[in-house]
């Protein structure tokens, strides 16, 4: 794809949130949140529905705004400044509307006039982001007649037919199927690397190894942030896979074992030992079980579980 065009000219991060909060009644949505995005960098907040995402992505756009706390996007005051941000962001919703009867081309030019962009500027554009996305050949295509994946690659070329320098995803690869998944994040890294800064939401862990940072969100709160590498480093506790045959009985023997957490995890069960906590008793509890019991590196998904189990558990205690 040819240059997005000249970035807003800016120092500092692309995207900066400091103690941000918003309550709806008696719920609290985010609840003191940081968070920094830089230019070429895609940053990940990773969590189930209820974690905050959507709200603060609604804030960083202006859409809602914020009991406390600051937001800001390229300098802009996201509560503020809402106007003159908008000619640089791009944001694309969990249920971006396309207009099923209309064209791909067709899509492309009316949120291109949504936007001022017009004659060579874009005839330009559409011809860069078909060609960027693949859908070039479909140009003539009804967009209710595309697949999931093309329609979110249609959503993501409308979201960028201005040439905006940051972008906000909100689950976009949600419902999608693994192969169009791959693509559209292929498309996100090309972006990243043009100098784009991305901050987008997910609720697929494994998708947390294709950003340069994640948050791990739960509740309003940002549980742990870091480089996917970084992450692992984080968990509180040894972990041990449990493999083989007898997979129910193993559970339920693990299950109440002081300073141990079991759950499944596909094929085998994923035990954590908390540090201190003796491994023998685990080894004793599977003895007499057709049971492979091994040491292993703790997943991104690993990782949200415990957080999150611990978290409930100090709760309760307190």
């Amino acid at each position: 794809m040819n240059s997005m065009g000249a970035p807003y000219s800016m120092t500092g991060p692309a995207i900066s949130i400091e103690s941000l909060r918003k309550s709806y009644g008696d719920t609290l949505a985010v609840d003191g949140l940081d968070l920094t995005v830089h230019a070429g960098q895609i940053v990940g907040l990773i969590g189930p529905d209820g974690a905050g995402k959507t709200t603060t992505m609604r804030i960083l756009c202006g859409l809602l705004h914020p009991d406390s706390g600051r937001a800001q996007v390229l300098g802009f005051g996201s509560a503020t400044e809402a106007k003159r941000l908008k000619p640089h962001l791009g944001y694309m919703p969990q249920r971006f509307s396309l207009y099923p009867d209309l064209t791909v081309a067709e899509n492309l030019r009316f949120f291109a006039d949504l936007f001022g962009v017009t004659g060579t500027d874009r005839r330009r554009r559409e011809d860069e982001l078909l060609e960027f996305s693949r859908l070039a050949e479909f140009r003539a295509r009804r967009a209710g007649q595309l697949s999931g994946g093309m329609k979110q690659k249609l959503a993501l070329s409308c979201t960028l037919i201005h040439t905006p320098q940051v972008l906000i995803l909100d689950e976009p690869t949600t419902g999608v199927d693994p192969v169009s998944r791959r693509e559209f994040w292929r498309i996100l890294g090309d972006l990243a690397r043009e100098g784009l800064a991305l901050l987008v939401s997910t609720p697929y862990m494994d998708e947390a190894e294709l950003c340069a940072r994640v948050v791990l969100m739960h509740e309003g709160r940002a549980l742990v942030e870091g480089t996917v590498d970084e992450l692992p480093g984080h968990f509180p506790a040894d972990l041990y896979a449990v493999e083989g045959t007898h997979l129910k009985e193993a559970r339920q023997r693990l299950l109440g074992l002081e300073g141990v957490a079991v759950h499944r995890f596909g094929d085998r069960l994923h035990v954590s030992v908390e540090h201190g906590a003796r491994i023998e008793q685990v080894r004793q509890r599977l003895e007499g079980l057709s049971t492979q019991l091994s040491q292993i590196e703790p997943t991104t998904e690993d990782l949200f579980v415990e957080l999150t189990r611990s978290k409930r558990r100090v709760e309760v205690e307190s």
